[in-house]
Formats: structure tokens, C-alpha cells, sequence
């Protein structure tokens, strides 16, 4: 009865209690936060804005592997049909770098390399005389950036050596038109050749 008399006559002293006694209350609930909800490394809660655990990363990284390789196969798919290679060349010699394994897959993939080969030939006959457009070079320069690919892959070199496929590369190299197109083709062909060299030394 007195406590109750005292704090009517002191709320001050008994507010400044509750507020004490609340703050306790939240530090102890903030203690017993679970560990996903604790505060990273980053200045946020675990899961909203901390690091990421290892686990998750990795996880991450190969779940993106993963779409990358699907996404090289439905490529690789698409050169076998006429109306998506011109597409599927572009997309792959962009991405050749992110694909793991592509110079496997466009070796042992079915008629897949006979479809490179198709589009090295089909620009023989604007050789000579000189009539590369520019579009048809670009196109057969993706064509070769993916031979270049097989030509340097330990697994696919000696396979894409023995298979002669270099020979279908001079017609390029003997060319002397010195027209944007012509230097190009000469160049990349030349890469060809270089990653080739360069792997077997």
C-alpha cells in the first residue's frame, strides 16, 4: 500500500523503473536473436545485407555454372539449324569465355563442327574476286573464334590437329585484299593458328 501511495506521489521515479526494466527486457531479447538474425560483417542482419555465408556462395556459383551450360547447350543445338547459326554463332563466340567446357561440347556435339566447316566454305567463292561483305566476314570470324576455342582446349587440340581442320583456314590466309573484311578474316584465322601453336609448345 505504500508502494502504491509512493508512486503517486513520485510517477517520475517509477516511470524511470518501467523504462529501465524495458530496456533489459530488449537487450536480453536481442541476445537471444537467432544466429540468422544476427548482424554481419556488413553492417546489416545475417541474410538482409551481411556476407553470405561460404555455403550459399558456392552454391550460388554453381547453380550460375549450371545456367551457363544449359545456355551453351541450346546454343551449340541451334547450329545444326540453319535459320538459328547466325544467332547461336554470335551468342557463343560472345560467351565462349563464361561456357566451361565448350570446346568438348562443340567437338563431340553431332554435326556440329561440320556446320563451322559449312560456314568457313560458303564465303570460298567471294574470295576471288574480292567481294567479302563485312556482315559475312563477322559471321565467319564467330565461326572461327569457336575453332579457336577447340584448337586451344588440351582435350580437343590433337583431335582438331589430326582431323586436318587447319587446311580449310589457308584459302584465308592467302588472301591480299586490304579491305577491312579481308584483314579481319586474316587475323582471326591467324588466331586459329597461334592458339594451336601455342598449346602444342
Amino acid at each position: 500500500m505504500k508502494r502504491r501511495i509512493s508512486s503517486l506521489f513520485n510517477p517520475k521515479k517509477e516511470g524511470k523503473k518501467a523504462e529501465k526494466t524495458t530496456r533489459e527486457h530488449s537487450i536480453e531479447g536481442m541476445t537471444n536473436l537467432p544466429q540468422s538474425f544476427s548482424i554481419g560483417a556488413g553492417g546489416g542482419f545475417g541474410g538482409f545485407g551481411g556476407v553470405a555465408s561460404p555455403s550459399l556462395a558456392g552454391a550460388g556459383a554453381s547453380a550460375n555454372n549450371d545456367r551457363n551450360m544449359q545456355s551453351a547447350e541450346q546454343l551449340v543445338l541451334d547450329l545444326s539449324n540453319p535459320e538459328l547459326r547466325e544467332n547461336a554463332l554470335l551468342e557463343l563466340s560472345k560467351k565462349r569465355e563464361l561456357f566451361q567446357d565448350l570446346a568438348p561440347l562443340l567437338w563431340n556435339s553431332c554435326a556440329t563442327i561440320a556446320a563451322l566447316l559449312q560456314e568457313i566454305i560458303s564465303i570460298y567463292p567471294v574470295l576471288s574476286p574480292p567481294t567479302l561483305t563485312p556482315a559475312l566476314s563477322n559471321r565467319v570470324c564467330n565461326a572461327l573464334a569457336l575453332l579457336q576455342c577447340v584448337a586451344s582446349h588440351p582435350d580437343t587440340r590433337m583431335l582438331f590437329l589430326n582431323a586436318h581442320i587447319p587446311l580449310y583456314l589457308y584459302p584465308f590466309l592467302n588472301t591480299t585484299s586490304k579491305s577491312r573484311p579481308f584483314e579481319y578474316l586474316r587475323l582471326t584465322s591467324l588466331g586459329v593458328i597461334g592458339a594451336l601453336v601455342k598449346g602444342m609448345t
